[in-house]
Parts: C-alpha cells; structure tokens; sequence
C-alpha cells in the first residue's frame, strides 16, 4: 500500500531542507524508511507474502545506497537523520 497524501506531505515537510524540497537525499530514506516499517508489520502477519518480501529487500537496499552517499558527502546530516529515523549502520 502506497502513502496517502497526508502522511507523506507530513513526512516531507518535518524533513525538508527548503520550502520547495521533496527529493533531497534526507525526504528520500525518510519516506522508503516509513514504507520499510509498513512492510514490516505486513509481513508479521502475512509470513507467506514472498513478493512483498522482495520489495522489502529491495527498499532496504535502496535506502541503503542512499544512507552511504549521504554519509560521503555530509557526515552531520547522516547523523542527524540516523539518530531521528533510528535507523542502524
């Protein structure tokens, strides 16, 4: 299930850099890191659910990529959105 509109505007907004900001690198793991939790508690009730599974995986990676280009190139802001989302190295 995809976000509905407020809850990623929300996720958006609290993440932001700028007014007009939705795609800088900090909204991008914010919002794959909201669809990961969702996975998650999917997948605890519905253990046979193997394509979800593999989007999991998938948004995992991606958020992963994401996470080292930020910590390259601006150590501060990789920690700041580490410690907010709780989100492991």
């Amino acid at each position: 299930m995809a976000l509905d509109q407020a809850k990623k505007a929300e996720i958006i907004a609290k993440y932001a850099r700028s007014e007009n900001d939705t795609g800088s690198t900090e909204v991008q793991v914010a919002l794959i890191t909201d669809r990961i939790t969702y996975l998650t508690e999917h997948l605890k009730t519905n253990k046979k659910d193997h394509s979800s599974r593999l989007g999991l995986l998938k948004l995992v990676g991606q958020r992963r990529r994401l996470m080292r280009y930020l910590k390259k190139s601006d150590l501060q802001r990789w920690n700041t959105i580490k410690t907010e989302l709780g989100i492991r190295n």
